[in-house]
């Protein structure tokens, strides 16, 4: 685990506890727009909040992290992301909720990109793939864990509960982690100030490679986080007739081949190298989503879902782990900066793919998306490292 005093099971956690914002509201819509008297509809502002922030954050919250202290911040980040998310409970219509739920995601999407970077800080490159899928572990949990277990809670308490114990789970886990970096945490002062806040995001962009991996973070944010995942759930509901409970069933066979990934990634690294990775990777991924875009049957699209777990996260890593090494003196600026060139792909590619889908329909969709891949894993695979 390098030098590092922290480890990466409690790291995994302050993931878990992070990932799961994102997923927690979910289930949920339906009852707060009941609550409030409004359409499901309109309570879709309180994801389009915390999304905005959550991406649109990293600018200060990467620089935060090297000017303070990664852990210091992912830790102060936490505990206001639950002091926030509890504080949504006594929201008394949608756009108060809204506010809180922006704020929510600002605190929380400094947490992974800052563990990433410290995890670079303190675990020699050569080891820092397997080191990042074990950290992994938690956001994949969150996906598969977040939203089932905040609808049976909103189900049985309402929805304002959920609220309550998902924000008290990740202010105890940033409390945790705050103890256990010791009165470093509350120090005052920083490190140096430097040359600017946005002065990192300059240098990464000033350099070839630097500016060809924030592309390819984009693209590969637009052709899968904005272009196919999102989308999967609607082809099975209305492609294949399943049910809302029954399409979340499949699709969350992502997050079995997520794992077996992040339980593999040391001997995956050392068996194909970065570049096999890259490319058989990628290549995996294109022909999973041939695959979902021709199946005859809904049932083919599980195992297709579980290769697409595994296939992603060996290109997706490769890509994460060089990202903690595109800025050596300014780690958590190189993260975010990645996260956020990420974040603005998806937004471009669910707007893109949206539109192909009205036009043309999914499995035309997601055959585009599938060539996107190939192309983009035989040229990240033939990408210089910075």
């Amino acid at each position: 685990m390098g030098k590092s005093s922290i480890p990466i099971s409690l790291l995994a956690m302050a993931g878990f506890a992070s990932g799961s914002s994102m997923r927690m509201v979910d289930p949920l819509l339906p009852m707060i727009g009941q609550d409030f008297g409004v359409p499901t509809a309109s309570v879709a502002v309180v994801l389009a909040a915390f999304l905005i922030t959550y991406g649109g954050g990293q600018l200060a919250t990467g620089p935060a992290g090297d000017r303070f202290g990664k852990i210091r911040v992912a830790a102060f980040a936490l505990m206001a992301f639950g002091t926030c998310t509890v504080l949504a409970e006594f929201a008394a219509d949608v756009t108060q909720l809204a506010m809180l739920r922006a704020m929510g995601g600002l605190c929380a999407g400094a947490v992974i990109p800052l563990l990433m970077a410290h995890i670079g800080d303190t675990v020699p490159y050569e080891g820092r793939q397997a080191a990042l899928g074990r950290f992994l572990t938690g956001n994949v949990l969150a996906q598969f864990i977040a939203g089932p277990a905040s609808g049976l809670i909103g189900e049985a308490l309402g929805w304002r509960a959920s609220f309550l114990a998902f924000g008290c789970c990740a202010a105890a886990i940033g409390l945790v982690l705050a103890a256990r970096l010791g009165p470093a945490m509350w120090a005052r002062g920083g490190g140096p100030r430097g040359a600017g806040p946005f002065a990192g995001f300059a240098r990464i962009f000033a350099t070839r490679p630097g500016r060809l991996l924030m592309t390819a973070a984009f693209l590969n944010g637009a052709l899968l986080f904005g272009g196919a995942f999102p989308f999967v759930a609607s082809y099975l509901i209305e492609g294949h007739g399943l049910n809302a409970a029954q399409a979340g069933l499949v699709v969350a066979g992502f997050g079995a081949g997520a794992l077996a990934y992040t339980r593999g990634a040391r001997r995956l690294v050392a068996r194909f190298g970065e570049t096999g990775l890259l490319l058989g990777g990628g290549l995996g991924l294109a022909c999973v989503l041939w695959t979902i875009a021709a199946a005859p049957i809904w049932w083919v699209v599980i195992p297709a879902q579980i290769v697409c777990g595994l296939a992603f996260y060996s290109f997706h890593g490769v890509l994460q782990a060089r990202a903690t090494e595109a800025l050596p003196d300014a780690r958590g600026t190189a993260v975010a900066c990645f996260a956020m060139c990420l974040f603005m792909g998806q937004t471009t590619g669910s707007l893109v793919f949206a539109a192909i889908m009205a036009a043309a329909g999914y499995s035309a969709a997601f055959a585009l998306a599938g060539a996107g891949m190939v192309g983009l894993a035989v040229w990240c695979s033939r990408m210089p490292r910075a």
